[in-house]
């Protein structure tokens, strides 16, 4: 499975958020300059994240975003899916049912048994990611990494 680069950024960027204090944020420009990203794409993947309902926005001088929830009730399939959608992605198109291999309609009857080991192989993906949350991240980083990811993103520590 393959997923985009996007989805690297969202993850970290959420993760790093979950580092902040409480009612602490970071603007795009801020999580792009410390991951050396691009800042207008950046910004459209967080804000898909907010429309999903994993980060808030505020706007102003002091605005950005933060987790919409705690760390520990937002889980790694949630951010993931946000940006890349919940389908598999596997598509069975049946071609054995084709060319001069084809099967009988009759031997076809069952699902296709390639189709059926990819969705479990998803289905296993999937329900690791929803057992990881944010706070599991966080707290398996370094016990200095959360001060030092405060101090270097938004300047406290």
């Amino acid at each position: 499975m393959k997923l985009p680069g996007s989805t690297e950024w969202v993850l970290h960027c959420a993760a790093s958020l979950g580092q902040l204090d409480p009612g602490s944020s970071a603007s795009t420009t801020q999580l792009a300059e410390y991951y050396d990203l691009p800042a207008p794409y950046l910004a459209k993947q967080l804000k898909t994240l907010v429309r999903a309902g994993v980060l808030t926005a505020t706007t102003g001088p002091r605005g950005g975003f933060r987790l919409a929830r705690p760390a520990a009730e937002i889980t790694l399939l949630q951010v993931v899916e946000a940006v890349d959608g919940t389908a598999s992605p596997y598509e069975c198109r049946e071609i054995r049912q084709q060319g001069r291999g084809a099967l009988p309609a009759e031997d076809c009857r069952e699902t296709c048994i390639l189709a059926a080991k990819m969705a479990e192989a998803y289905e296993a993906w999937r329900s690791s990611l929803a057992g990881v949350t944010l706070a599991d991240i966080v707290d398996s980083l370094p016990p200095t990494a959360p001060a030092r990811t405060r101090a270097r993103l938004i300047g406290t520590a």
